[in-house]
Formats: structure tokens, C-alpha cells, sequence
């Protein structure tokens, strides 16, 4: 929940530091909703893409405050973020439903990108891979392959609290959650990517993305200021 008008500017940084840096990663922003009809213009041309950060299971109806996958579709998005922590704590979304916001994304044309992860509770408990488990079973459908979707591990406890999971636990975490995908989902489950996100940095951009396991990041609050984002950006070349 950040960024009013003026945050279209940053945007346009984001596009305009592309520019001079070769062939890009791939790159997408998930404005507010209220920001990403606004942004098409700003993209236009060049290779970010654009998502949501949430959806509703119908096409549409009496849902009030709501926004469904074929709105965000006809608002520019071509994905969409389903099943974050913040939305999962906050709004009490259950595994089940973060599998049929999957599914709506998938009606609508967007692609989903499917979160998972642990609080510091969990964590403390010895539960993280009970959890992690239980969430994939749950919140991942059986149709998900490499070309339809993508997974975002985010430790709860790592998110805007400037922790940052080590890399072992983070390449810890990637391996048994790419081994439960693959027993889920088969020879499908291989070919799915999987972000890390979790106080992701410029300074620890580069180390993260070169952790086995690790496909790309899913970045809070160091995308709002385009010389962070694009700090991140860097560290994922090679």
C-alpha cells in the first residue's frame, strides 16, 4: 500500500536506468491498483511488465472494494501476486483460496505468481518445512507449470524487518521447496521459477541471486526508489 501519483515518476527512472544497462533481466512492477492504468504509457516500449498485487476469485459481482484478475488484465497487468504473507495475515486468505486466485489469474490471462513462507514463530518451532509443505499442497494447483506461473518463498520473519535469511537457509529452502514441487507437480514442477523475497537489497542483491535454488527476488520496499530497484536489477547479471 505505497504510491500515489508522483510514484509514476519513479517508474519512469526505472525504464530510463534500463535503457543504458543492455539486455535487462526480466522486470515487473506491481503498482496499487490505482497506479497501473497510469503506468501503461510509462512502460510502453520498453521490457518491464506490469501485475497486480492481489485478486478476487470471480470474474466479477457484488465483491465491494474488490478487484477481479479480468480487471487487472484490461488495467495492463499481465501477472498477478496471489497468496502473500501480508495478504494471508492481514485478510486471513487460506491456501485453498490463494489456489482459486491461481486459477482466476490463469481465466483472466495474467500469469500468478504463488507466495509461500514461514513466520519467525513457525521458524522457531521447527515447522518451516511442515509449513512450506502444507502451503505448496494447498495453494498451488495441479495445472502450475514453468510457462503459467511462478513461486515466491518469502520467510515472514524476513520481510521489512531488516533480517535477512542466510544463504543457507535460503538455499536450504529452495531445495525442499523445489523437491515438493516436483513430487506435486512431476517433470512440470522443474521448470517453475522460484523468487526469494525477504529485505532484499542492492548490497545483497547480487549474492542472493547467484544462491543455488534462487531464479530471481520478489522486492518490497527497496522497489519504491528506482536507484535501489536498479541496484537489485544489476546483481542479477552475470
Amino acid at each position: 500500500m505505497n504510491g500515489l501519483s508522483a510514484a509514476r515518476g519513479e517508474v519512469a527512472a526505472l525504464v530510463a536506468g534500463l535503457k543504458g544497462r543492455g539486455h535487462p533481466p526480466d522486470v515487473l512492477v506491481c503498482p496499487p491498483a490505482t497506479l497501473l492504468r497510469s503506468l501503461v504509457g510509462v512502460v510502453e516500449g520498453s521490457s518491464v511488465k506490469l501485475g497486480g498485487q492481489t485478486c478476487h476469485t470471480a470474474v466479477s459481482g457484488a465483491h465491494t472494494g474488490d478487484i477481479s484478475a479480468e480487471m487487472l488484465k484490461d488495467a495492463g497487468a499481465s501477472f498477478v501476486i496471489v497468496g502473500h504473507s501480508e495478504r494471508r495475515t492481514d485478510h486471513g486468505e487460506a491456501s485453498a483460496l490463494v489456489a482459486a486466485q491461481a486459477r482466476a489469474a490463469w481465466r483472466a490471462g495474467l500469469q500468478p505468481i504463488i507466495c509461500i513462507g514461514e513466520s519467525e514463530a513457525q521458524r522457531s518451532a521447527g515447522q518451516t518445512e511442515k509449513v512450506l509443505a502444507d502451503q505448496i499442497a494447498g495453494s498451488v494447483p495441479a495445472e502450475t507449470n514453468g510457462a503459467n506461473a511462478a513461486l515466491a518463498y518469502e520467510p515472514i520473519w524476513a520481510i521489512g524487518t531488516g533480517k535477512t535469511a542466510s544463504l543457507g537457509d535460503i538455499e536450504a529452502a529452495h531445495a525442499f521447496i523445489r523437491a515438493r514441487m516436483e513430487a506435486q507437480l512431476g517433470a512440470a514442477g522443474r521448470g517453475v521459477r522460484l523468487l526469494y523475497g525477504g529485505s532484499v537489497k542492492p548490497s545483497n542483491a547480487k549474492e542472493i541471486l547467484n544462491a543455488r535454488g534462487v531464479d530471481g527476488v520478489l522486492v518490497g520496499g527497496a522497489s519504491l526508489k528506482a536507484t535501489d530497484f536498479l541496484g537489485i536489477i544489476d546483481g542479477a547479471r552475470v
